[in-house]
């Protein structure tokens, strides 16, 4: 652990001997594979010696989270303002929890910005937890105090090895593995335009009291934390019809691609449960870069070698079927439940774009148009992906939790062979 203390030279990083002491707790977490967190209130890198020592002993600083990045978990809890060189440091970490109302980060603090550019802001205004966990992205969990930062911080490590040589910590809930979750039926309506909150859906599911989500205020679309699962320790992705019907846009990507890549790098399974309309089109969507997000998250599926479990609960339409580890990506165990669709889109908008002059040439436009939805139905029903093999099996809802402890169990060992490289290249 690394504090930076406000109360001496507001926390500021300086000397030579400031700096060897850190890095010497970074080289003993990295050398005894233990994960490291920082306690963050600091007012940056010392200016009076930014020319000497400070600036170079924060190179060595980001470099080395770079190098643990991946091998040890790493948590920077915002407890205070975090400016310049210190805000590199969450902007590095696995886990950022933010204390509401006292910490903040930024790349220049209220009073450089000002002196650069003449904006009046606040710290707070500019980088509290109100912008990061809800606007940028960069922190991840809004707490309310610096023990509940602390108890989140625990928390977040309980779910993960202390490297990545190691497999996740086991802890026995006395949950069944084999219990039957009958209420789903009542949770998720069969209509696939009806919403519902899909973390309804993720506490029935997994072991009880065992959710615990990550960046829950940004990017609500998409949500993901981590659970247990048979005591198992498991990263879940799940579609959210709550928040934009549950599309993918931009946000939701970069969201769901660095919580899988961080499930990935430290052993943890992945569970999607799916019930995903497609990525978001349009003109700015494209502006924004969509395709490149939306390929973040493609690679990271694909990517990931650690036991992959897909649950289709309703909807599986286009690109989103691919990215939320559809039958192509390897996942150890596809099943899907009896109501569900598997299609290119949904049928309704199959039919307007392909038969759209036919149900305007007939006699009968509204009843054409009916019966030509429900042949697409016919066509995209998991009876037929079943036929096709394009899916293990199709479940009764209820027995979903017992299907995912199961695969797990059975995918603990994997091992995946792939081409030797370097690294890839992943979009940014």
């Amino acid at each position: 652990m690394i504090a930076y203390d406000f109360t001496v030279m507001a926390g500021s990083m300086g000397a030579i001997g400031e700096q060897f002491k850190a890095a010497r707790v970074r080289e003993l977490a990295l050398r005894y594979r233990k994960p490291i967190v920082w306690l963050l209130d600091s007012a940056g890198a010392r200016i009076q010696e930014a020319a000497g020592s400070t600036f170079a002993g924060t190179g060595y600083l980001f470099y080395d989270q770079v190098v643990m990045s991946g091998v040890i978990p790493q948590v920077a809890a915002m407890l205070g303002p975090c400016a310049a060189g210190t805000a590199y440091i969450p902007g590095l970490s696995d886990f950022v929890p933010m204390v509401k109302g006292t910490s903040s980060m930024s790349l220049g603090g209220a009073r450089l910005v000002k002196a650069a550019t003449g904006e009046e802001v606040t710290d707070h205004d500019m980088g509290g937890s109100q912008v990061h966990c809800y606007e940028s992205g960069v922190g991840d969990n809004e707490v309310e105090d610096d023990a509940a930062c602390i108890a989140e911080v625990r928390r977040f490590l309980s779910y993960l090895p202390s490297s990545n040589t190691d497999p996740p910590p086991y802890h026995d809930t006395g949950d069944s593995p084999d219990r039957m979750v009958t209420e789903l039926e009542k949770i998720v309506p069969t209509n696939p335009r009806a919403a519902y909150d899909v973390r309804r859906v993720v506490k029935a599911i997994f072991d009880h009291d065992t959710w615990f989500e990550i960046k829950p205020t940004w990017a609500k679309n998409i949500v993901v934390g981590f659970a247990r699962a048979g005591g198992h320790a498991v990263g879940v992705v799940a579609n959210q019809p709550m928040q934009k019907g549950g599309i993918l846009d931009s946000d939701a990507a970069d969201k769901a691609a660095r919580f899988i890549r961080m499930c990935d790098a430290f052993n943890v399974a992945l569970v999607y449960l799916m019930d995903v309309p497609g990525f978001m089109v349009g003109s700015q969507v494209e502006k924004e870069g969509i395709i490149r997000h939306g390929a973040k998250m493609l690679y990271a599926t694909s990517e990931a070698t650690v036991p992959k479990i897909t649950v289709v609960m309703r909807k599986a339409y286009g690109a989103g079927y691919y990215v939320m580890a559809g039958k192509g990506y390897q996942p150890d165990v596809i099943v899907v439940w009896p109501f569900a669709e598997i299609s290119v889109m949904g049928p309704e908008g199959a039919v307007n774009i392909i038969f759209n002059k036919q149900i305007e040439a007939s006699d009968n436009p509204e009843e054409t148009r009916a019966r030509m939805i429900e042949t697409i139905k016919e066509q995209i029903s998991p009876y037929v992906a079943a036929g096709w093999a394009m899916i293990d099996d199709v479940i009764d809802p209820a027995e979903t939790r017992r299907v995912i402890v199961h695969g797990i169990e059975q995918a603990r060992g994997k091992k995946v062979d792939r081409p030797w490289r370097k690294h890839g290249n992943i979009p940014v």
